[in-house]
């Protein structure tokens, strides 16, 4: 069975750093391994939509993101461990919410920027459970 595994949240002040991790296994199962997805960060704040954060091609080079973290976050990827990063540094109480992973190989999306923006609309091909990140003093 084909899972997504976040970890990495907790709570930080405002101006703190937290690192992200997205764990896939099973990949293989599925004829395509991990390097053939295109991989995201969501996120949904109370009361809110969830939202893409920022998406990662099957290229390391093609990125997309959010308007509202572009400088304050970074993506990665490491096809070796299966693993999904999201490096996020000098964090905002409007950063809070419950991160999610997706991964998907599917013609739905063009670019990497349609994923974010179209995920939660369109569906991805895996969803991880998320995890709770909350910024406050």
């Amino acid at each position: 069975q084909v899972q997504l595994v976040e970890s990495g949240g907790g709570l930080v002040q405002p101006g703190g750093s937290l690192r992200l991790s997205c764990s896939a296994s099973n990949f293989s199962l599925n004829r395509f391994t991990f390097n053939y997805y295109v991989l995201g960060w969501f996120r949904q704040a109370p009361g809110q939509e969830r939202e893409g954060v920022s998406c990662i091609g099957r290229r390391e080079n093609d990125l997309y993101y959010a308007d509202s973290v572009k400088g304050r976050f970074t993506i990665s990827r490491d096809n070796a461990k299966d693993t999904l990063y999201l490096q996020m540094d000098n964090l905002e109480p409007g950063d809070t919410g419950v991160y999610y992973c997706a991964a998907d190989r599917s013609p739905r999306f063009t670019t990497v920027q349609h994923m974010c923006d179209k995920a939660q609309i369109l569906g991805t091909d895996y969803w991880g459970q998320g995890t709770q990140v909350t910024v406050s003093s």
